[in-house]
């Protein structure tokens, strides 16, 4: 898990992270703000496509956490923190959507905390376990 991927994508005011191993592809992004997030184009996002609050506002609403932001200082910032409570959600014929903080034992022994959103994989295909990485639409799970 520590060789993960994490890009970086900048209009100089907030810079938009983006770790492609948590996608879940929910596509929140592109029909959110399409002239920021566009899967057709190469980067496919555009950190210039829209102002630094549409951008942020987009990026709060990222079901899975791959897409988050940082400004100048560079403090990555954790959007929706929910500090009481933790609230699990079913997603139709997708993953288990897991909101708060949390602590997750992952499968070589290490423990992270997240503490916004996290999908985990309910299809048992996902090459990210525990987290979803998409394959639930590969595969047409239904569940």
């Amino acid at each position: 898990m520590s060789d993960t991927v994490k890009k970086e994508y900048t209009n100089g005011e907030v810079t938009i992270t983006w770790e492609p191993h948590k996608c879940i592809h929910s596509k929140k992004c592109i029909t959110g703000l399409s002239s920021v997030f566009d899967f057709e184009k190469r980067p496919w996002i555009d950190a210039e496509g829209s102002t630094t609050e549409k951008i942020v506002k987009q990026i709060d609403s990222c079901p899975s956490g791959a897409l988050g932001y940082y400004f100048k200082e560079k403090k990555e910032k954790k959007s929706a923190t929910i500090l009481n409570e933790q609230i699990v959600e079913v997603t139709p014929n997708g993953p288990l959507m897991v909101y708060g903080n949390l602590k997750i034992k992952l499968p070589n022994g290490e423990t992270k905390t997240e503490s916004k959103v996290s999908a985990f994989c309910r299809c048992g295909s996902s090459q990210n376990k525990p987290f979803c990485d998409g394959t639930h639409k590969k595969i047409s799970f239904k569940g």
